[in-house]
């Protein structure tokens, strides 16, 4: 006898209509917002600190708003504020809300970046090193809650399945989230907060960021529209500077940016911003770097930058560059001038370019490199370069030293290989 398949309505009853294909699901302990496992919001999400929605988005028992659930003391617990505390105004161009309970502690003074590393606590810095914020009290779950809120804001999601993802709030505030296993430490949040949006090259100069020799030299590389490279560690001011510099640029001129994550914060009339999409759910959609400087040759740029070289779009750049695109900019991680050009050498690798071949590209494209560095809380600007073949290898010769300063040798960036003689 056959088996009888399951009927899931008996055949004396009406057809039931079928369920929606799409629908937000419940909250629960392991989804706290209920966005699911997709990557699309099905509703707006409700604001932080909403009745029945705790500040980290976390549902809260009885429908009462998280500040009237967790105070210890005066102090403020995950975004509860003490009656009476005065709180900071938000900064012109930021809307700070975006960031619920870590709202307060982003508006106070020069604040750049924010951590918060799980159960452990908050540290702030506000450009003299990070200081831990006695006043932060959460759990790990409420971390987590706060990071799974804060990545649906920026439009992506965030689980074990994808356990760190990097997105944009507002205008620029990068937020980076890790989440456990793959951190140690519990779930880990860190909030970058661009402050010196819209500066010139002269407020940066009267800040102590470069001296007037280094101040001159890039003003007149701007109006010459010469290519420039702007290196450092993170957290140097690679950023500031490039958004200063490209200010400096004539307002009759189109200026297109590509970046991983949107910061870059133009004072100038005609700038398109293009920004990367990393995968979604399921693996696919992902728009890199490479693929949007393809793109953006099309869009009839004046001057076209990348905010950070870090894989196969230096192929693309170094190509755009040396085709008639002059007046760019990009950004790259190094540690001192003399480390660039090994620097360029093993991105180039990783686009399956010879040390040769990154050497000729190189020194055509970037017809200056600038590197800064952050001793203390101060970030300045520590030497301008240019890069030229020294016997066939990449080298980076000075081309801005202190009054009085000895003019040192050319440093290359690894052996003369043996056959030099055919690349001069």
């Amino acid at each position: 006898m056959p088996a009888v398949p399951f009927v899931a309505t008996p055949s004396w009853e009406p057809p039931r209509p079928p369920a929606p294909t799409e629908r937000r699901p419940e909250p629960g302990a392991d989804d706290p917002v209920g966005l699911g496992t997709g990557a699309r919001l099905l509703r707006p999400l409700p604001p932080f600190g909403a009745p029945g929605v705790s500040e980290a988005g976390a549902p809260v028992p009885g429908g009462e708003s998280f500040e009237a659930t967790r105070t210890e003391g005066g102090r403020v617990a995950i975004g509860g504020v003490p009656a009476g505390e005065p709180v900071a105004p938000p900064l012109a161009g930021h809307d700070f809300s975006e960031l619920g309970p870590l709202a307060r502690y982003a508006a106070e003074g020069e604040v750049t970046d924010l951590f918060v590393n799980g159960a452990a606590g908050l540290w702030i810095d506000r450009g003299a090193g990070p200081e831990h914020a006695s006043s932060w009290r959460a759990d790990e779950g409420e971390v987590r809650a706060l990071a799974v809120r804060l990545i649906a804001r920026g439009g992506r999601h965030i689980d074990e399945a994808t356990p760190a993802v990097d997105v944009r709030l507002g205008r620029g505030i990068r937020v980076h989230a890790v989440l456990p296993p793959v951190s140690a430490a519990g779930t880990l949040l860190s909030i970058r907060i661009p402050r010196a949006g819209g500066l010139r090259l002269a407020a940066l100069a009267r800040s102590g960021m470069l001296d007037a020799e280094h101040e001159q030299a890039l003003r007149a590389a701007v109006h010459a529209r010469e290519n420039l490279l702007i290196t450092g560690a993170g957290g140097t001011g690679k950023t500031t500077l490039l958004a200063a510099l490209l200010a400096e640029a004539p307002a009759a001129e189109r200026i297109v940016v590509i970046e991983d994550v949107a910061e870059l914060q133009i004072g100038h009339p005609h700038v398109v911003a293009l920004e990367a999409r990393q995968p979604n759910i399921e693996g696919s959609g992902r728009i890199g770097l490479d693929a949007l400087l393809r793109e953006a040759l099309r869009m009839r740029p004046d001057r076209l930058v990348v905010g950070e070289c870090r894989g196969p779009e230096l192929r693309e750049l170094l190509s755009a560059l040396n085709t008639g695109h002059d007046g760019g900019a990009g950004t790259l991680h190094a540690n001192s001038l003399d480390d660039v050009a090994a620097r360029l050498e093993a991105l180039g690798a990783a686009a399956g370019l010879s040390p040769e071949a990154v050497a000729r590209q190189a020194s055509s494209a970037f017809d200056l490199v600038v590197h800064l560095e952050r001793v203390g809380s101060r970030r300045r600007v520590a030497g301008i370069g240019r890069l030229t073949l020294v016997e066939g290898v990449l080298s980076v010769v000075p081309a801005v030293r202190p009054p009085g300063a000895p003019v040192p040798a050319p440093v290359a960036s690894g052996p003369v290989p043996s056959d030099a003689g055919d690349l001069r």
